[in-house]
C-alpha cells in the first residue's frame, strides 16, 4: 500500500461518514463455521491468544487454528507484553500470569512473525481508527486498541490474510467502512 494521504482519503472518504454505526445482526457477519477450515492464512488478534490462555476458545476455533497457517503482527506482541510493565510485581498472581504470557510469546515461530507493516497501512489505519472512534463510540482511552485493530485489518487486506477475532463490534464496523477486508469472528466458549 502506497503512502499517499490524498489517495487514502479518496479511498476511505472519512468525510462521507456521519452519525453513528450500530452492529449488524449475527446472520450478516462472517462467523467461523466448519466450512472455513480451508482458506488463507489467519492473522491473529490479541484476544485469540488471551482466549487460548483462559481456555475460552470454542472447539471450532481450536480446530481452525490447527488447519490454517497462522501469522502474527508485532503490534499484537506489544499488546501482550504490555502486562510485563503494567502488572504489580508485588501481587502474588503476577509471576504466574507473566510466565504464561512469556510462553505464548516465545511459542510464536519467527518465520510467522510479520516484520513489515507498510507506512500506507499505518496511514490508513490512523484514518480508520479515527472513524471507529467518531462513529462507533470507542471509549476515550481505547484509541490505541482501535489503531491496532485497524492495522491488523488493513495489513491482512494488503497481504491476503484473514483476521481471526472475537472483537465482533469493531471488526463489523471496519468491514462496513472497508468491505474488501476479510475477518472471521467467534464468541468465546
Amino acid at each position: 500500500m502506497r503512502t499517499d494521504l490524498r489517495r487514502s482519503l479518496r479511498r476511505i472518504r472519512p468525510e462521507g461518514w456521519s452519525g453513528t454505526l450500530s452492529r449488524r445482526p449475527d446472520r450478516d457477519l462472517p462467523f467461523v463455521e466448519e466450512a472455513t477450515a480451508a482458506g488463507p492464512p489467519l492473522l491473529l488478534d490479541t484476544c485469540v491468544y488471551i482466549d487460548a490462555l483462559e481456555g475460552a476458545l470454542p472447539d471450532i476455533v481450536e480446530r481452525l487454528l490447527l488447519t490454517r497457517t497462522l501469522v502474527h503482527l508485532p503490534m499484537v506482541l506489544a499488546e501482550l507484553s504490555h502486562n510485563f510493565g503494567r502488572l504489580d510485581p508485588r501481587d502474588p498472581r503476577t509471576p504466574a500470569h507473566l510466565d504464561l504470557l512469556a510462553g505464548v510469546i516465545g511459542d510464536i515461530p519467527e518465520h510467522r512473525l510479520e516484520r513489515d507493516v507498510s507506512p500506507g497501512v499505518l496511514l490508513e489505519a490512523g484514518i480508520l481508527s479515527g472513524l471507529l472512534f467518531r462513529l462507533g463510540g470507542v471509549q476515550p482511552g481505547r484509541e490505541m486498541a482501535a489503531l491496532v485493530d485497524a492495522t491488523l485489518f488493513l495489513h491482512a487486506l494488503e497481504r491476503g490474510f484473514t483476521v481471526l477475532t472475537r472483537n465482533i463490534r469493531d471488526f463489523d464496523f471496519l468491514l462496513r467502512i472497508v468491505p474488501a477486508g476479510r475477518v472471521l469472528l467467534y464468541r468465546p466458549a
